[in-house]
């Protein structure tokens, strides 16, 4: 233990690199946790809540088979379409790419211009699915 305190006392910005580092991985970890939800809370929340699905994959892959009812934003020029959604700024918004890595980018853009109530889609259009959930080609 004297060993332990004898290296912090001589590396403290080492420590306190360590410690920073530590604590912003718990947060991000706390705060993504909160904003994804799994497809089975999707479903309910589109269901039951009248959440819209914003599929932000380019236009092909959304037409080979997408969540029924999604509205298609690449994320690309997802910036110059948020006016489109204004509409929607009081309803549950689900975010949903293909994987879920892509949807957690649009998500803080999305809040970012106000949109208050934002999730992202836990594995994306493949955890849907995994789901066997039903997907639908028509655009």
């Amino acid at each position: 233990m004297d060993q332990v305190i004898e290296f912090a006392g001589n590396h403290w910005l080492l420590v306190a690199s360590w410690v920073g580092v530590v604590a912003l991985l718990i947060y991000v970890s706390l705060t993504a946790s909160k904003s994804n939800v799994s497809p089975l809370s999707a479903t309910e929340m589109i269901n039951h809540r009248d959440a819209v699905v914003i599929d932000v994959r380019p236009m092909a892959d959304f037409s080979k088979g997408h969540i029924l009812g999604a509205i298609n934003l690449p994320i690309n020029g997802l910036k110059n379409q948020l006016n489109t959604l204004e509409k929607y700024k009081g309803r549950p918004i689900i975010v949903v790419c293909r994987s879920g890595n892509q949807s957690a980018l649009a998500m803080r853009q999305l809040r970012a211009a106000g949109f208050e109530e934002v999730y992202n889609l836990a594995g994306g259009m493949l955890g849907w699915q995994s789901a066997d959930l039903p997907t639908s080609r028509k655009s």
